[in-house]
């Protein structure tokens, strides 16, 4: 293995053994907010833009992951597949796209909502944060708090996604996400922020799973498609709790 690749690893590592050492209370939280909404009869969404889209993603229709668990898709910025590219980073400024969408939603008074962003500058997750938990919703963000004292706030109230949630995990990412340098590289890379914000998000489902459990319940899991009865599982499952799942027809 070269140095390079050996030292991403190490970062990777150090990084996921910071978050389990200091988000531990952080994690218990989320985690008992999520169970309490399954145990309620809530629902539950989550959202990211651009890479950040990927922990929201990573917990929806997983197997092994909670059935209840829905993508609010902002026209635009989940994931990268907008062409030009960097016009999701533009849409990620507008303001009320985000809010549209959530209000377009099935979601209501007493769900739960995860915002994902890096940063936490951007007009959209700040304004969508703020806008959720004034619908009623609870709000969980993950995001570094290494940024706001680093950048300043895009969204005119000059806070960011830290100071408009009820739950705050942090990831611990540093400003510009690159963990290596090296001679002839002009700027930071191996980007490590993907790795720590699925490792809390899959974390709090986890906890959120063994609480449901000790409660004497039976947490709503999908199986693998690949493992025999794995589809039939999933289809009873999306049956059973069609009322609050919004990817499937």
């Amino acid at each position: 293995m070269s140095d390079l690749a050996g030292r991403y690893f190490d970062a990777a590592i150090s990084l996921l053994q910071k978050v389990r050492d200091e988000e531990a209370e952080g994690v218990e939280r989320a985690a008992e907010a999520l169970a309490r909404t399954v145990r309620d009869g809530g629902r539950i969404f989550t959202f990211g833009a651009g890479h950040s889209s990927l922990a929201a993603q990573d917990v929806v229709y997983r197997a092994g992951g909670l059935v209840l668990m829905n993508l609010l898709a902002v026209p635009g910025v989940t994931g990268v597949d907008v062409v030009p590219a960097h016009l999701g980073s533009s849409l990620e400024r507008v303001s009320g796209l985000a809010t549209a969408t959530l209000d377009a939603s099935p979601a209501r008074s007493g769900d739960l909502l995860f915002v994902i962003s890096l940063s936490g500058r951007q007009t959209m997750p700040v304004e969508l944060a703020m806008h959720a938990r004034e619908r009623g919703l609870t709000v969980v963000g993950l995001t570094s708090l290494a940024y706001p004292a680093a950048v300043s706030s895009r969204h005119p109230s000059g806070t960011y996604l830290k100071d408009q949630c009820d739950i705050v995990l942090d990831n611990k990412i540093a400003v510009g996400d690159g963990e290596l340098t090296t001679d002839g590289a002009d700027t930071t890379f191996g980007p490590v922020s993907s790795i720590t914000t699925i490792a809390l998000m899959q974390a709090v489902v986890a906890t959120a799973v063994g609480k449901l459990a000790a409660q004497g319940l039976t947490p709503p899991l999908f199986r693998s498609g690949n493992v025999d009865g794995g589809m039939d599982w999933n289809a009873k499952l999306m049956a059973d709790h069609r009322d609050r799942i919004f990817y499937a027809f």
